[in-house]
């Protein structure tokens, strides 16, 4: 079976027209991508350069940069559908059902995901400080996009959702350059107050990691059962804290047994009917 002269011309026609159509929308789709690549690289460069100088959050840079160049590039390549003819819509709909399939897949972690973005911007912590959080006391060691990396003071190694940080109180002990170290003193009913007082105060007057101002001070607390109790307020530098805390109750036992200041044990005085 030939094909007749007229239905090629008809044929040849309708390419050319598509050629016409086609050929100029593949050309500036390919001049589109070219030059949005090259934006995008010079983009991405000036915005490393400018994380690289915010040393305090690598996490965050590190997230920030490749969040940034996803979306930059799935701009551009929908910019190059657009251009070629495709329906933008059609991409919109494909990303939202994906996103939001992913989302029910993931909502533990998105919720941790959101919680690490919180804490590396708003820095309630950082590295190196000293923090109470869901229950456990340690160094940050790492602050990651999910989880938070704690050190305890037994080379623990803690990890916590950034999702339950971000909840939740978090104690933070580096802040502050100055800390109060608490003691509580029992002693004997019968024991002169004045008398203990003026030997622990002199205690932490000879101790020069114990602060003038605020000064220590010594009260009386409680009548407890068998004691009684002394509050011991003394503030310090925050790395002097432990160690003044465990020295000074070492100092305060030790003068206390050499002028006779009795710390009592729990007792209990029983009189007997005949």
């Amino acid at each position: 079976m030939e094909i007749s002269q007229e239905t090629t011309d008809a044929l040849i026609r309708q390419g050319i027209d598509l050629a016409y159509q086609v050929v100029p929308s593949i050309i500036y789709a390919i001049l589109f991508y070219l030059i949005g690549k090259f934006i995008i690289k010079k983009v991405l460069k000036g915005l490393k350069t400018f994380l690289e100088k915010r040393e305090d959050s690598p996490s965050l840079n590190v997230f920030l940069y490749s969040f940034s160049k996803v979306i930059l590039f799935i701009v551009l390549f929908v910019g190059v559908a657009a251009i070629i003819g495709v329906p933008v819509t059609s991409f919109l709909a494909i990303f939202g059902a994906a996103g939001l399939a992913i989302g029910l897949a993931l909502q533990g972690s998105l919720s941790n995901f959101a919680g690490g973005l919180l804490i590396l911007a708003f820095k309630p912590f950082k590295v190196g400080d000293v923090v109470t959080g869901q229950g456990h006391t340690g160094k940050v060691s790492k602050i990651q996009i999910l989880y938070t990396h704690l050190l305890t003071f037994d080379n623990k190694e803690i990890i916590i959702p950034n999702g339950n940080l971000a909840n939740s109180d978090v104690i933070n002990m580096s802040t502050q350059d100055t800390r109060r170290v608490d003691y509580t003193v029992g002693v004997a009913y019968g024991t002169n107050i004045k008398q203990a007082r003026e030997i622990i105060l002199g205690i932490f007057e000879k101790d020069e990691r114990a602060l003038k101002d605020p000064a220590p001070v010594v009260f009386l607390n409680n009548f407890g059962d068998s004691s009684l109790d002394l509050v011991i307020r003394v503030w310090t530098n925050a790395e002097n804290l432990w160690p003044l805390y465990f020295e000074g109750m070492e100092a305060i036992n030790n003068e206390f047994e050499i002028n006779g200041i009795e710390i009592p044990f729990p007792q209990r005085v029983v009189h007997q009917g005949k």
